[in-house]
């Protein structure tokens, strides 16, 4: 028997052991060594004339006094970038799930005009959501000297090796403004290569993932959404593989003392899929440099990251910025993807949207321990 909650849940059923499991194929089904191979078609440098429009568009936001969270598409209007925004909806929703846009003049800009720059291009993609609980819509990914074992500990404020996973809106973007000594690679692979792979192997396992899995919100609770949730790992939907899977908030769970224990065999379901997307056959590394945006459909991707070796001095250490993107053209999701965070009044991922905290744009990191940006702030 699983629990039946008293918030909002759609029920997951397990999976019959009958029901057929077949491979997925297309563009979204890559190999990471076939895929470096292929970098020109994935590494998009801004041309000079999209980098002038693109400071022609922060000024006059600037002048105007608005701020990231007024951006829109159309009173951030970026002419000639047309095809390459139509081209990177095409990759993330139909294609190879990823791209990585180069150029973007993060030395030249101060942090509000990096905000207002990246949040311009995002808003032609799609809506800035809440990251966290406190409303966050930039995400500053840094090492801030947060416990990542605690239940509210995140992986990102830290330097720590983050294993794959997957955010839960439609879009990802890393925007690179620093990047560490030593480490620190972006990791990225197929999920439905790792499916394909796991059902070579293990087909009982592929079920298993397929079925009832439990997650920990990390205190994190949406509007309408329960301390924990319910979700499978690999969601077949419409001839498409949607995936959803970080493992962390699965181990979470286990404190709830309402939820079943993680079985052994999910726990060999778990290994599994990881140890593939370790594997170097199936996964692509990234080494950011300054200026270098990624977006990811989190549907179809897998993402994570080594751990990294910061420079000594605060000016010089590792950060990037995060944007979570909510987007109506997105692809149909499946039903039960709506337990991740409930759906905003589009019917797309509505973020971590908590009761009465409002949506803000902090331009620096202002949380954490001893390692703080706010701390790098004052010595600068």
């Amino acid at each position: 028997m699983h629990p039946t909650p008293d918030f909002f849940s759609i029920p997951v059923p397990p999976v019959a052991d009958d029901l057929p499991l077949e491979p997925f194929a297309g563009e979204g089904a890559w190999y990471g060594p076939a895929m470096k191979q292929r970098a020109q078609e994935w590494q998009m440098p801004f041309s000079e004339k999209q980098i002038a429009v693109l400071r022609d568009a922060i000024e006059s936001a600037e002048k105007a006094g608005l701020g990231p969270l007024d951006l829109t598409a159309a009173n951030f209007p970026l002419p000639g970038w047309e095809d390459l925004f139509a081209s990177t909806k095409k990759d993330l929703f139909e294609g190879r799930g990823f791209i990585l846009l180069r150029g973007f003049p993060v030395d030249e800009l101060t942090a509000l005009q990096r905000a207002i720059g990246y949040f311009g291009i995002g808003a032609h993609l799609g809506r800035a959501v809440p990251q966290n609980a406190k409303g966050h819509a930039i995400g500053h990914i840094c090492d801030i000297g947060v416990d990542y074992t605690k239940t509210t500990g995140r992986g990102y404020q830290s330097n720590v090796k983050l294993n794959f996973h997957t955010d839960s809106t439609d879009i990802v973007g890393l925007l690179c403004v620093r990047h560490a000594k030593k480490g620190g690679a972006s990791r990225i692979v197929s999920s439905a290569t790792i499916y394909n792979e796991m059902l070579k192997r293990r087909p009982d396992l592929v079920r298993l993932l397929m079925g009832p899995i439990y997650r920990d919100r990390r205190e994190e609770v949406p509007v309408g959404q329960g301390p924990w949730y319910c979700i499978p790992a690999f969601n077949p939907f419409r001839g498409r593989l949607f995936t959803t899977y970080v493992r962390s908030t699965v181990q979470k769970a286990t404190r709830f003392t309402e939820l079943p224990p993680i079985s052994p065999e999910l726990e060999e379901a778990m290994d599994l899929l990881e140890s593939l997307a370790a594997d170097p056959a199936y996964h692509l590394d990234m080494d950011f440099r300054p200026g270098d945006i990624q977006f990811l459909c989190n549907h179809f991707i897998l993402h994570g990251r080594t751990a990294y070796e910061d420079y000594d001095e605060p000016a010089k250490r590792r950060h990037l910025l995060r944007l979570q993107l909510a987007c109506p053209d997105g692809p149909a999701l499946p039903p039960v993807y709506e337990n991740l965070r409930g759906y905003d009044e589009h019917g797309r991922p509505q973020g971590t949207r908590t009761p009465g905290v409002s949506l803000t744009a902090p331009l620096e990191p202002i949380d954490g321990g001893p390692g703080a940006f706010e701390q790098r702030k004052r010595k600068e």
